[in-house]
């Protein structure tokens, strides 16, 4: 089993890369300017929030299952506990910057509060951001940034001051990402297509009685994606959350199923998934502004 290395402290990662430590919860590295100490292993475990900015091919990054759609001027984002990886390492000084802070610094701010809605903290597969020359110009200024407010001596005004700059930084990702999801139409459009063969395939089997309605992160996987993803993804394309798209397949499969006169609602419900029947006329009732039974009768 490959051997993994987790560091717990921004300090940890500093010593191994030859940087000194201005602030025990926050560090802003420049790849250019290490000189790393021993060899590092192939899968690393942070125990902070990680950004890292790559000007150089440095080997393959996988995070989870899968490898990252990884070319150079990228943003590669890992939450604390996840596990990252780097395959077919290249021999050579690494180019680019990393971004590290620990959940600590951000407790109690706005930022701490907010953290969970930057959720590309938890993406996976070909979802790193890949940035413009300009938009790489304005993420290497924020980091900049950060780096000067760390080099003053900490007082009472450092950690807002500083947070504030991290979240100056994450927002402008927010941006970033918006553009990317316009962009990447055509990819957009493909998994668009193939969420809703997903759906199909699941409706049009066992599954639903077997398992239950379809979850987001079963659809996801699917499709070799993160959860968070796909349902950013859909929310910018199409303005409905994944679970509006999986409850708009539900009831566009159960107006078929009505119309099978010889089954009562109770066993179409269950043969959608639902545990109780009731949930799906509520659902249904929601969704189409009256009941089954109402529905089965006006039409």
């Amino acid at each position: 089993m490959d051997e993994i290395k987790r560091f717990d402290s921004v300090d940890q990662y500093n010593k191994i890369m030859g940087v000194e430590t201005l602030h025990p919860l926050v560090t802003v590295i420049d790849f250019s300017q290490t000189s790393c100490s021993g060899e590092f292993p192939a899968g690393h475990s942070f125990g902070y929030y990680t950004v890292f900015l790559k000007d150089a091919i440095c080997g393959d990054i996988k995070y989870g299952r899968n490898y990252y759609d990884y070319q150079e001027g990228t943003l590669v984002f890992v939450a604390p506990g996840q596990v990252m990886k780097i395959e077919n390492r290249q021999p050579h000084q690494p180019k680019g910057w990393a971004l590290m802070f620990h959940p600590d610094l951000i407790r109690g701010t706005s930022l701490g509060k907010m953290i969970k809605e930057f959720t590309f903290f938890s993406y996976e597969v070909f979802e790193a951001l890949h940035l413009s020359e300009q938009e790489r110009k304005t993420v290497v200024e924020c980091l900049h940034n950060i780096r000067q407010e760390l080099s003053h001596d900490i007082d009472k005004h450092s950690q807002r001051l500083i947070v504030s700059n991290i979240e100056l930084f994450l927002n402008y990702c927010v941006r970033f990402y918006d553009r990317q999801f316009i962009t990447r139409a055509h990819i957009n459009s493909d998994i668009l297509s193939r969420f809703e063969a997903v759906l199909h395939d699941y409706f049009n089997s066992d599954k639903p009685y077997n398992k239950g309605l379809p979850s987001v992160k079963y659809c996801a996987a699917k499709l070799n994606l993160s959860a968070n993803y796909l349902g950013d993804l859909l929310k910018k394309e199409t303005g409905k959350s994944a679970q509006e798209h999986v409850q708009q397949k539900l009831i566009e499969i159960a107006k078929e199923k009505i119309f099978e006169k010889d089954k009562s609602v109770s066993q179409i419900a269950y043969e959608l998934g639902f545990e109780y029947p009731q949930y799906f006329s509520r659902m249904f009732k929601k969704r189409t502004g009256m009941t089954p039974n109402e529905y089965r009768s006006l039409n």
